[in-house]
C-alpha cells in the first residue's frame, strides 16, 4: 500500500472512529470517501477496519451506543459493502445478526476521544427531550466549550470552577481530565440530569465524595443543585469560584432572564474579584441570542467575543454557528 493510500485510509479510518463513538448522526460519515475507497480496493479489508474501530471497539463493547444506531450504522455499511463486493462479509452480518436480537434502552453511551486518546465517556438519553428536560444529552456547545479549554487549560488549572447548567457532564469532564483545577462544581437544577451526572463522574474515574480528592492530580468534584431563580447570594458565596461557564443555554428567553440575574448574584459574592466568565451557545435564535447581550449591557456586565478556534478534536454537527462570549461582571 503506497503512503498516500495508507494515510488516507488512517484518516477515514479515525473519522469513523470518532463519528461512531459519539454517536453523531449517520449523514456526517464520509460515506462518498468510503465508497471509492471500495471501488478502488477490491477486498474487504477496509471494512473489517471500520467495523473494529466502531461496533467492536473496546470502548463501545463495554458502552455501546443505542441499538437503533448500531443497527442503522450496520445496514449503512452494508449497503456500500454489497454495492462493491459480491461475496458477503460474514463478519458484517453477524455483528447484524447480534444486534437485531439486542434489546433497546433508553440510555446509551457516547464516547469523546481526548489528545491523549483516553476516552471521555457519558451516559445519556436516547430522547433529545425526557423527563422535561433537554438537558440528559451532549449539545454541540458543550463540545465547543470543552474544546476550548483543553486548548487553553491556564484559565482553568489551579482554579476553582463552576459549571451553571451541566448537563450530561462533558465539558467539566474535560476540563477535570485535562486542565487540573483545584476544584470544580459541576450544577443542575433538574432531580434527573443531577442522578445521571453522578453517574458520568464516576463512570470518568472522578468522585464527588467529600474524601476522594487524595490523588493531587484530581480535583476536589461537587455535584450541586442550583435553581438560578431561588439561589440567594449567600447560597451561591458557599461556592467561590474563580472561574464560572455555562454552554447552550440561551434557549429560551426565561432562562436568559435567570441566568443574568444568577451572574448578578455571583458578581456579589466576591469582594475581592469577580470570578472570569465563559458563555458558550450555538446561535439557534439570533433574539435569544440580542436578549442576552441586551440584558447584559442593561445588568452592567461587559462581554466580549472569544476568537474562534478551528474545530478538530470533536466531531460535530455540520455548519452549527457556536460562540463562546467572556463576560466582565
Amino acid at each position: 500500500m503506497a503512503p498516500e493510500e495508507k494515510a488516507g485510509n488512517l484518516c477515514l479510518l479515525r473519522s469513523f472512529e470518532r463519528r461512531f463513538l459519539a454517536a453523531r448522526p449517520l449523514r456526517s460519515f464520509p460515506w462518498q470517501s468510503l465508497e471509492e475507497k471500495l471501488k478502488e480496493s477490491p477486498d474487504s479489508e477496509l471494512l473489517q477496519e471500520i467495523l473494529h474501530k466502531t461496533v467492536k471497539h473496546p470502548v463501545c463493547v463495554r458502552h455501546p451506543p443505542s441499538v437503533k444506531y448500531t443497527r442503522c450504522f450496520l445496514s449503512e455499511l452494508i449497503r456500500k459493502h454489497e454495492a462493491v463486493h459480491s461475496e458477503p462479509l460474514d463478519e458484517l452480518y453477524e455483528a447484524l445478526a447480534k444486534i437485531l436480537t439486542a434489546e433497546e434502552s433508553t440510555q446509551c453511551y457516547r464516547s469523546y476521544l481526548l489528545p491523549s486518546g483516553t476516552p471521555l465517556t457519558l451516559s445519556e438519553s436516547t430522547a433529545i427531550v425526557s423527563h422535561g428536560t433537554t438537558g440528559l444529552v451532549t449539545w454541540d456547545a458543550a463540545l465547543y466549550l470543552a474544546e476550548w479549554a483543553i486548548k487553553n487549560p491556564s484559565v482553568f488549572t489551579h482554579r476553582t470552577v463552576l459549571e451553571l447548567g451541566s448537563g450530561a457532564g462533558l465539558t467539566g469532564l474535560a476540563i477535570c481530565k485535562i486542565c487540573h483545577p483545584k476544584a470544580y462544581i459541576f450544577s443542575d437544577c433538574h432531580s434527573r440530569v443531577l442522578e445521571q451526572l453522578r453517574g458520568n463522574v464516576l463512570l470518568n474515574g472522578l468522585s464527588s465524595e467529600p474524601d476522594a480528592a487524595t490523588d493531587a492530580e484530581r480535583p476536589l468534584v461537587t455535584v450541586a443543585q442550583l435553581d438560578w431563580e431561588v439561589a440567594t447570594v449567600p447560597q451561591l458565596s458557599v461556592f467561590q469560584p474563580d472561574v464560572v461557564i455555562a454552554a447552550d443555554v440561551l434557549y429560551c428567553p426565561e432562562v436568559v432572564l435567570s441566568l443574568v440575574g444568577v451572574l448578578q448574584r455571583l458578581a456579589a459574592c466576591r469582594k475581592d474579584q469577580a470570578p472570569d466568565v465563559y458563555v458558550a451557545f450555538t446561535a439557534r435564535n439570533p433574539e435569544t441570542c440580542r436578549l442576552f447581550t441586551t440584558e447584559l449591557g442593561q445588568a452592567g456586565i461587559r462581554w466580549e467575543a472569544v476568537p474562534p478556534h478551528e474545530r478538530k478534536l470533536f466531531p460535530y454537527e455540520e455548519h452549527s454557528e457556536t460562540s463562546i462570549l467572556k463576560l466582565t461582571l
